[in-house]
């Protein structure tokens, strides 16, 4: 809840209005229970838990880089399920990219977080649970978000603007909104309206693909939408923001990587003068895709005036790749 909704809560129910602040305070804090929050009398603490829960969730499974510091975290959710999250080392700062559902719908052949479908949307408070706890558990000040996680963030797109509201609060997590991506597969319908907004966050859109036949091939979500309606999509996106889009690009090998349709993805990308981000794609288990040559890929669009960069790759050693440790865990690997 927003601090003025507690506050209007507080004042229907015989509080006072300024314990919202405090209230505040200490869900940012990362409090696992109403008890914890001190400053309260003990009447209050017992009226919050009879009419409110908390979410927070319990680390299932920890991995940490021995080569970069990444830290994968797998969460056990209240309700049983798990999702995932990963805490990345920048020279920047400290970054996180959660997760907003737990599994997904939107079946792209190289994900390891669709295979099993999805089972529920995250709640606002079940997102911001991911930063808080990385937070206690890393004894660090997250400079950064990505929803770039398990799960679509357009497919859930209320909640999701609900946790953006939220953690861009100064009284709270104080995220500004330029240090936010927000990754999709292509949901023109949520581009849309997202774009009426007119936020200032970052969007990655997914592209992977130029052409529709071969998008059509590993991106379900594109037959019913086109590579054309999504780049109009995005070029209103950008007249109505003026963010620049970046564009996100898996290479695989014999799918997605010939000349020629390195020439298409740039005649799609320089007239929005968005930024490709080329990712090494990582080897799931069972798939047939395998990575493609990111560095000549890179090559040869920058001879083609893209501006493009080859994304580092960071816990390689650790499954840091979305849904890879949640499939671990459902099928019971190690």
């Amino acid at each position: 809840m927003l601090p003025e909704e507690i506050a209007a809560w507080l004042t229907e129910n015989g509080e006072k209005k300024f314990r919202a602040g405090q209230i505040f305070h200490w869900l940012t804090a990362g409090v696992r229970d109403f008890s914890e929050m001190s400053d309260l009398s003990k009447p209050l603490r017992d009226k919050l838990a009879e009419h409110f829960f908390l979410t927070p969730p319990t680390v299932l499974r920890e991995q940490r880089s021995a080569r970069d510091g990444t830290v994968k975290y797998l969460w056990r959710l209240a309700d049983g399920n798990a999702v995932e999250s990963v805490l990345m080392r920048y020279s920047y700062g400290d970054s996180a990219c959660i997760s907003t559902q737990v599994g997904c719908r939107m079946g792209c052949a190289f994900c390891a977080s669709t295979g099993m479908g999805l089972v529920r949307n995250l709640l606002p408070s079940e997102m911001l649970d991911q930063l808080r706890c990385i937070e206690l558990a890393a004894g660090v000040k997250l400079s950064h978000v990505v929803l770039m996680g398990i799960g679509e963030p357009l497919d859930n797109f209320e909640n999701v603007m609900r946790f953006l509201e939220l953690v861009n609060r100064p009284e709270g997590m104080n995220l500004g909104m330029r240090h936010i991506s927000l990754s999709t597969c292509g949901l023109t319908e949520g581009i849309d309206k997202l774009a009426s907004y007119r936020l200032q966050c970052t969007l990655s859109v997914s592209l992977h693909a130029p052409d529709d036949e071969t998008r059509n091939q590993i991106m379900p979500a594109n037959r019913s939408r086109g590579v054309a309606e999504l780049m109009r999509a995005c070029r209103d996106y950008y007249e109505k923001t003026g963010r620049r889009i970046s564009f996100e690009y898996a290479l695989i090998r014999g799918v997605n990587d010939s000349p020629e349709q390195a020439k298409l993805l740039a005649g799609l990308v320089k007239p929005l003068g968005g930024h490709v981000n080329l990712i090494p794609l990582n080897e799931v288990e069972g798939s047939p895709l395998h990575p493609g040559d990111a560095k000549a890929f890179a090559a040869r669009l920058k001879e083609l005036g893209v501006n493009v960069t080859v994304r580092r790759r960071l816990g390689t050693d650790i499954d840091a790749a979305c849904g890879q440790l949640r499939r671990k865990q459902a099928t019971g690997n190690k």
